[in-house]
């Protein structure tokens, strides 16, 4: 069960700002953009674009989950950074503790996702309806009941770690939605680098933000 929404008030914290596009860290527990509801208004966005009145989404992470998101600062630049993302072009990388001992270095998840619409908003493996969703995974560290892993997802549905690695019999550690009670203060998910070319130079970029986990 989601808790309730309680966003950190933490000072905005820019790693980069130019004048087509800034990345930004994004605290874990604050929404990415506005939810329902007058108690859900302050969210990342509306903290930059106070900041930096032209900012314009590009791209969203969980609530739950800290780490890196780029804006643009014009119109070209969102259509432009948009694309990497739909094409696939972007590269991220995350960092997570998961629950429990997980065995070998490094795999790939590969299995189709799709909302779970009776228990909305999660969702769900579906080999019949689900849309192709493939994650890429190596074993960073392991301990004597979880470990730690970098993740690099492939394709961009919604919560595709988080299913993908409860999947696997190994869900992130604090997930308020699937692993909810396990006694973490938040959840073990954080975007360390986005990797992508910037809308007027075409020059790669690459935006990192150590995990503080």
């Amino acid at each position: 069960m989601q808790t309730p929404y309680d966003p950190p008030m933490t000072p905005l914290n820019v790693l980069h700002a130019d004048h087509e596009m800034m990345a930004v860290e994004k605290p874990a527990g604050l929404l990415s953009v506005p939810g329902k509801g007058a108690h859900m208004a302050d969210c990342l966005l509306s903290r930059v674009q106070a900041a930096f009145p032209t900012a314009l989404l590009v791209h969203r992470l969980d609530r739950d989950t800290s780490g890196v998101m780029v804006f643009a600062l014009t119109p070209h630049a969102q259509r432009f950074l948009s694309m990497q993302f739909e094409e696939r072009r972007a590269r991220k990388s995350y960092i997570a503790r998961v629950a429990g001992r997980m065995v070998g270095k490094a795999g790939e998840i590969d299995l189709p996702l799709i909302v779970d619409w009776p228990n909305r908003p999660r969702q769900m493996v579906c080999h019949e309806t689900g849309k192709p969703s493939l994650t890429e995974y190596r074993v960073i560290k392991v301990g004597e009941d979880e470990s730690r892993v970098r993740l690099r997802p492939r394709t961009g549905r919604t919560h595709q770690l988080r299913v993908h690695l409860l999947a696997l019999g190994h869900p992130i550690l604090g997930d308020p939605l699937y692993t909810a009670g396990d006694g973490f203060a938040r959840m073990m998910l954080h975007a360390e680098e986005l990797r992508i070319n910037h809308p007027e130079s075409r020059r790669g970029m690459s935006f990192r933000v150590k995990a503080p986990f």
